[in-house]
Parts: C-alpha cells; sequence; structure tokens
C-alpha cells in the first residue's frame, strides 16, 4: 500500500470533518468547501504550511514522533487515530523481507484455548481478518454453511472481510448489515496501516474495491475504529435472531492475531441458543431440519 498517499488522504478526511468551531478558531462566514483550511491545521499543529501541504500531497514519509502528536493534536484525532497514523507514517519497526507474506500458522496453544471454550463460540483471526481457527459453536454461528476444516488449509481459509461484503449466507446473518460492515472497514483500515507492507493484505483491499462498490465507498471515508467489545445482532438461519456480545482478544506479540469471541447474557433465550451450538455434531449437515432434530 502506498502509505504516504494514505496518510494525505486521512489528514483530508479528517481536516474536512472539522469545523473552527470545533478546534477553538472563529469562524468568519460561508466557506466555500466545509472543514479547516491547510493554513488553518498547519497553525494549530506548529508547522509551515508549506510542509503541512506536502504531507497531504503525500510527499512525505517518516514523519517524527513530535510531528504526529502536533498534528493528532490540531485535528482532534481519538487515540486509536493518532495511531493509526503514526502508522501510515512510516516510523515502525519493518520486518524482515523474508518473513512477510507467509501464510499464517494458528499457535497450538491458541486453538487449544479456544476449543477449551465449549459454548463461548471463537473464531481466531489472521492479521488480514481471515480464519486460522474456530471451534465448533464459533463455526456454527458464523459461518455453518463452509467446511469446519476449511480454515486448515491457507487457499481454502474463510475470510470474514471478504465474506461480509461478498458472500449472500454471510451478509444475511446481519440485519444490520450496514453498520456491522462499517466496523469491519474500519477495523481493517486500521490492520492496513499497521501492517502496510503485507501484499496480500492490499490484495484484499484491491479486491473488495473492485467487486463491492459498497465496501469502496465505505473504504474511501477513511473511518478508524479498534473493534475491541460491543454487540452484534445477528440472524442465524436455524436458531433466529440473537442479541450476542462480542470480545475481542489480541495476542501480546505483533503476530495480528486475534480470538473473536461471543457471548448472551444469562439464562437468555440467546445463551440457551449457544448451548445447543456447541452440542452439535462436527459432521452434521448444516441444513434446517437436521439441525432442528440434533437440538
Amino acid at each position: 500500500m502506498n502509505q504516504p498517499a494514505a496518510m494525505g488522504d486521512f489528514l483530508r478526511k479528517r481536516r474536512a470533518a472539522l469545523s473552527p468551531a470545533d478546534v477553538g478558531l472563529m469562524d468568519y462566514g460561508t466557506r466555500r468547501v466545509p472543514g479547516l483550511r491547510r493554513e488553518e491545521v498547519a497553525m494549530l499543529a506548529g508547522m509551515s504550511v508549506t510542509y503541512y501541504a506536502r504531507l497531504e500531497q503525500g510527499q512525505h514519509v517518516n514523519a517524527s514522533d513530535a510531528i504526529i502528536n502536533s498534528l493528532a493534536q490540531a485535528l482532534a484525532l481519538t487515540e486509536v487515530e493518532r495511531k493509526h497514523l503514526s502508522d501510515l507514517s512510516g516510523i515502525k519497526r519493518r520486518l524482515p523481507k523474508t518473513t512477510r507474506n507467509r501464510p499464517d500458522q494458528v499457535r497450538p496453544g491458541t486453538k487449544r484455548l479456544v476449543d477449551s471454550m465449549g459454548s463461548v463460540p471463537s473464531v481466531v483471526l489472521g492479521k488480514r481478518t481471515e480464519v486460522l481457527a474456530w471451534n465448533r459453536a464459533g463455526h456454527w454461528l458464523v459461518a455453518s454453511h463452509l467446511d469446519f476444516d476449511a480454515p486448515d488449509t491457507a487457499s481454502q481459509r474463510p475470510n470474514m472481510t471478504r465474506m461480509l461484503f461478498l458472500d449472500e449466507a454471510t451478509r444475511s446473518l446481519y440485519p444490520h448489515w450496514r453498520s456491522e460492515a462499517s466496523r469491519a472497514v474500519a477495523s481493517l483500515r486500521l490492520l492496513s496501516g499497521r501492517f502496510a507492507d503485507d501484499a496480500e493484505l492490499a490484495a484484499l483491499v484491491g479486491e473488495l474495491t473492485l467487486k463491492s462498490p459498497e465496501f469502496a465507498t465505505m473504504w474511501a471515508e477513511h473511518p478508524v475504529e479498534n473493534c475491541m467489545s460491543g454487540h452484534k445482532t445477528l440472524n442465524h438461519p436455524q436458531l433466529g435472531c440473537m442479541e450476542l456480545g462480542f470480545e475481542v482478544l489480541t495476542m501480546p506479540d505483533d503476530s495480528g492475531h486475534r480470538i473473536l469471541t461471543y457471548t448472551a447474557e444469562a439464562d437468555s433465550e440467546a445463551a440457551a441458543a449457544l448451548t445447543r451450538l456447541h452440542r452439535l455434531p462436527l459432521t452434521l449437515a448444516p441444513d434446517v431440519a437436521r439441525l432442528g432434530d440434533a437440538i
């Protein structure tokens, strides 16, 4: 990915989203275009207009931490957005070329962990939002129409973001699809900044931009969000509509691996449904009649 260009795009989007009042400046009437002017951002950040303009034009890389912090303050960025801007600036550790873009593998300990979680649907995601592993309940909850063993082969691995935009079965799982899709794009933006040298991640963005006009529109807005917890509404094809909470557990290394878990309120219908998912045999075909018999 072209990080200087992405950085410039991010700065322009955030500048356009602010009004003078948002940053304590006087507003002297209607503006030809919305948002702050370049000179206003440069003044607030304590840098020359020429230097800031070059940043927006993608002509600078490796901006210092001081520059990033000044821009974050001037543009009222959240901590997540500031970290994303830092990733885009090029100030980060680069992996040796020999270790880049290899297919990820789930650690055996992580696989044992999700298998042991029983009725808690769990999915291990790689840095490209690909499924590295899932337990029985996780598989039946988010992708019962796919083979349980699909994550074991790199070339066949499901990708949660690709499925959300391009797979009708996955899309129909979310009654509030647009909200779910927006959250997914914002999370993918963070990953694209953190793993800027990953060719497969860049290829995923390119594929979705070409195949999904909805993705292309959302991506162009440059949203950024670290989606660590929240709620999802799932309209499961066999179990019906469920309100679930989710938590994302990030591995404490540079792998980008995360465990996505789903939970339900105690004694709720959703909790009972998750328990039934855990009891399903792996060999059961995912059709309504047989699933109904099993539970």
